[in-house]
């Protein structure tokens, strides 16, 4: 069995996991999910959980007899919100957060900044993210469509290294294991092509969206960002056992190149700069020699006009030693230049961040 490691990881849990009576929310499948998760998160590692299963775990306190509207989905899924994340925070001593996402939060670059930060908070608070496309108010022009490629954003957005998509089957087989006595199962893909697409079938149960489809497509757009995909048993609670123990029990997607590497590429080449910070010397020193985050008592001046989200270089003696995205608009930055972080707040009124340029979001110009 191969074996893998990783330090932030998204887990999917589809709504076959979820409700598996496809009308409220059940633990059948998911303790063994959960003490994953509180395992992982002892040993020091992250995780963020996408789940489906809302509109599934409100079906019954909404019934209709004939083809569900999307008014009438939509109030499932209000309802069965709340029972959705009850269901999973029993499981736990630390809290979920529900983080609820429609297509927009990812295509509007300033939502998409605002996430990504939201998700860092989170995590370094010790909270669980449950993510779920919002489904209360998402209209088809407004939805990703499916949790797998949700999840896979949500990977991106967090920067996490590691996607674990729970299915109802081992892994990608060479032929569909319920119809093909003779598949077998695929434990390792190097490269996401239109063979390995052409082995995958439609939606595995009435209540998911997606089926391996999404779940390939998921771990062709983490692959070109250097992120791993991991897809597994969620039924099968040895599966959890094994992930436990760095082993993986079903197929494994590398990534195409290292999530640093993509990321660095990214920003150098496709962002381009709207405004430039000036920094001093200091400043200089802790982002190339410590890897540090700037602070805005390092930033001397502005120039440009830029909103939150926005890529700037950083620049010192005429020289630009760094790019990376901003996490005020330049209106704020001109008032909190210079400023220990803790003078934020009371400038402002407010605080996005402590940081003016987090190190993750900074990619250094030699």
């Amino acid at each position: 069995m191969q074996t893998f490691s990783w330090q932030r990881a998204v887990i999917k849990v589809g709504s076959a996991l979820i409700a598996p009576d496809g009308n409220a929310c059940s633990a059948q499948y998911l303790l063994a999910i959960a003490g994953f998760i509180t395992a992982s998160r002892k040993a020091g590692k992250e995780v963020i959980l996408v789940s489906s299963g809302s509109v599934a775990a409100g079906r019954r306190s909404v019934p209709v007899t004939h083809q569900a509207t999307i008014a009438e989905k939509q109030a499932m899924a209000s309802i069965g919100q709340m029972q959705m994340m009850a269901n999973w925070q029993r499981f736990f001593d630390f809290p979920c957060a529900q983080v609820l996402l429609t297509a927009d939060d990812l295509r509007d670059r300033t939502r998409y900044v605002n996430t990504r930060n939201t998700l860092r908070e989170l995590l370094r608070h010790q909270a669980l993210p449950v993510v779920n496309e919002n489904d209360t108010v998402a209209v088809n022009e407004l939805k990703v469509g499916d949790n797998d490629n949700l999840a896979a954003f949500t990977a991106l957005v967090a920067q996490a290294d590691t996607l674990i998509i729970c299915s109802d089957i081992d892994g990608l087989y060479s032929a569909d294991p319920r119809r093909d006595a003779t598949a077998t199962l695929i434990p390792h893909v190097s490269e996401i092509t239109a063979a390995t697409m052409a082995l995958a079938g439609g939606a595995g149960t009435a209540l998911g969206t997606g089926g391996m489809r999404t779940k390939l497509e998921a771990a062709s757009v983490c692959a070109k960002s250097g992120i791993q995909t991991l897809i597994v048993n969620g039924r099968d609670a040895a599966t959890f056992d094994a992930l436990s123990q760095g082993r993986i029990p079903g197929t494994h997607f590398t990534p195409q190149q290292s999530a640093s590497k993509a990321r660095a590429l990214w920003l150098t080449h496709t962002i381009k700069t709207r405004g430039i910070l000036h920094i001093d010397e200091g400043a200089r020193d802790a982002v190339v020699s410590r890897g540090a985050s700037l602070l805005p008592i390092g930033v001397l001046s502005v120039s440009g006009h830029f909103k939150n989200g926005d890529a700037v270089d950083l620049k010192c003696n005429d020289t630009v030693i760094a790019k990376g995205l901003a996490l005020y608009d330049h209106y704020e930055l001109h008032k909190i230049k210079g400023l220990r972080s803790v003078a934020i707040r009371d400038v402002l009124g407010y605080d996005n961040s402590d940081v003016v340029v987090h190190r993750d979001d900074m990619v250094l110009i030699t």
